[in-house]
């Protein structure tokens, strides 16, 4: 069977779905590998570190896809790449199908077998092909770099002859993985930091990091969703946490955002009237951008000011860091698709409960039941 690795369609995409450590793995595993020429440049790979691995080069997309059983992108097909694929071919990426409702339509409509790094399963099996995680990771650790070198002060306390200066203030608004890491960042750099999320399980890892943990006052399972992620919660709830977040909110310098419920918009954390309320020169780092935003200004993909308040909607952080994103990504893809390979051929389990749990689209038909149930609203 022949795996294909192209070069990402968006233009600025820089990661690869596949680097040459794990393209040694998979052909390990007893698949080829062909890669497109150029498909690693943004990420500093040559096509002689793919060949050296074990990878053949391929000169033309629409001869990479045709021929490829199995595609492996960080992006989702776009419709082009869709109409080139074979038939029953199988093609994993990291796209959120919830908000793609048209390109999952056009992937079923070719009986083309499709997975979701998105919708990989939080269990301890399915750790190392965490491609959420992994990107998140990186994303919250360079929002705060971003904000820090943004910001018009220094993140530390500092002693000088001229007299003290305060460290700054970072407030950081879901403690998932990537708050976790904006937080440890933040702290590294000297900032004081205090961190708000609606799941208190999370409170522990909050302060073993050296942040304050500010909560709102409720049923301790108002917050908590499925696999221990966010959900939505009562508006008694919601009225709590918006009168305290506009507390702390106007006391800090930089404010990252990373709240997300799986499959809904990102809820709306910080109106306007709450970022009018902070400090001029202040930095919002909107980590939820691409799903609508945590703050009421975001614009995807902009950096606005408003009331001389820095508000950046970057929606591709990991993207920023193009080595360590794709080294990471292309270890989780690796690990989910050798996971399904068995004596050099794809074994298609829809009884395993990854395998299910990330399939969206398989023999014409949409699996993915949120998926499948947006679409019949749609009609």
């Amino acid at each position: 069977m022949y795996v294909g690795i192209p070069k990402e369609s968006d233009a600025l995409e820089t990661r690869v779905a596949a680097t040459p450590g794990s393209v040694k793995e998979i052909v390990k595993s007893g698949l080829k590998v062909n890669v497109e020429s150029g498909a690693g440049i943004k990420s500093f790979i040559s096509d002689d570190d793919y060949v050296n691995a074990g990878a053949k080069i391929v000169d033309s997309s629409d001869e990479l896809l045709k021929n490829a059983d199995i595609i492996l992108k960080v992006l989702s097909p776009s419709q082009n790449e869709i109409d080139i694929l074979k038939e029953n071919s199988i093609f994993i990426s990291l796209c959120q199908t919830t908000r793609e409702l048209e390109m999952v339509r056009q992937v079923t409509k070719k009986s083309i077998t499709a997975f979701s790094m998105h919708l990989i399963p939080r269990t301890t099996l399915a750790q190392k092909m965490d491609a959420l995680s992994s990107q998140a990771n990186i994303a919250g650790y360079k929002a705060v770099l971003i904000a820090a070198s943004r910001l018009g002060v220094y993140m530390p306390l500092l002693m000088t002859a001229a007299g003290t200066i305060r460290p700054s203030k970072v407030l950081i608004l879901g403690a998932g993985v990537a708050g976790l890491q904006a937080i440890a960042t933040a702290k590294r750099l000297g900032a004081q930091v205090e961190a708000f999320d609606v799941r208190p399980v999370v409170k522990e890892q909050v302060e073993s990091l050296g942040a304050k943990f500010i909560e709102v006052e409720s049923d301790e399972n108002d917050g908590v969703g499925d696999g221990g992620y966010a959900k939505e919660t009562s508006e008694d709830y919601k009225k709590k946490q918006q009168e305290l977040i506009h507390l702390h909110i106007s006391k800090s310098d930089v404010v990252i955002t990373t709240a997300l419920i799986p499959g809904k918009p990102a809820p709306l954390l910080i109106p306007t009237t709450m970022v009018e309320s902070m400090k001029p020169g202040s930095v919002i780092m909107d980590l939820a951008a691409e799903n609508g935003g945590n703050c009421e200004l975001t614009q995807k993909d902009k950096v606005i000011e408003h009331n001389q308040i820095i508000i950046d909607g970057t929606s591709n952080l990991p993207g920023s860091m193009p080595v360590h994103a794709s080294e990471l990504y292309s270890k989780n893809v690796a690990a989910f698709l050798t996971y399904m390979v068995k004596d050099g051929q794809l074994n298609l389990d829809l009884e395993d409960e990854i395998i299910s749990g990330a399939i969206y689209s398989h023999k014409g038909q949409i699996t993915h039941e949120p998926t499948k149930t947006l679409m019949d609203k749609e009609g």
